[in-house]
Formats: C-alpha cells, sequence, structure tokens
C-alpha cells in the first residue's frame, strides 16, 4: 500500500524552465564572437532536463532546422548584449 504524505512539499530536485514557449531568446555570447540581430531565436517547446540544465527546442526565422540546447546556453533577447 502506498501512504500519501499531507502537506508534503514539492520537489525541488528539477530545475524549473526560465523561459516560456514563443519567447525570443538568443544564445549566450562567446568569448571573441560578436552578437548578430539574426541569431535571435524563439523556443518552439521545452524539452525534459539534461545534466542538471532545462533543454529547448528552438529556431530561428533565418534557418530551415530547429536547435535543441540546454537553458545556460540561451538568455532572454530583451538583455542587453555582453
Amino acid at each position: 500500500m502506498i501512504r500519501f504524505q499531507q502537506n508534503a512539499r514539492p520537489r525541488t530536485d528539477t530545475p524549473a524552465h526560465l523561459f516560456t514557449v514563443g519567447q525570443t531568446v538568443r544564445m549566450k555570447s562567446r568569448t571573441g564572437l560578436a552578437q548578430k540581430a539574426a541569431e535571435l531565436f524563439q523556443i518552439k517547446s521545452r524539452l525534459p532536463v539534461k545534466d542538471g540544465s532545462p533543454q529547448y527546442r528552438i529556431r530561428s526565422d533565418q534557418e530551415t532546422y530547429e536547435r535543441v540546447t540546454t537553458e545556460d546556453n540561451l538568455e532572454a533577447a530583451d538583455n542587453p548584449a555582453s
């Protein structure tokens, strides 16, 4: 028999997704590489956590394919470029 604990706290060991479907993001800048406006992506779907970081399926209007990346590689597009 399974017993459920009353007033149990939700599990917090799985990180929550920071970005929402439809949000515009960009890849975080890498040292020595300039950011371009063309490098904007739209979140198409949320995927399971991989190595402690939530994953996303993203797509750029300039590309004919979708990419999969982890949250630690993304930043909101409304943030100023580094």
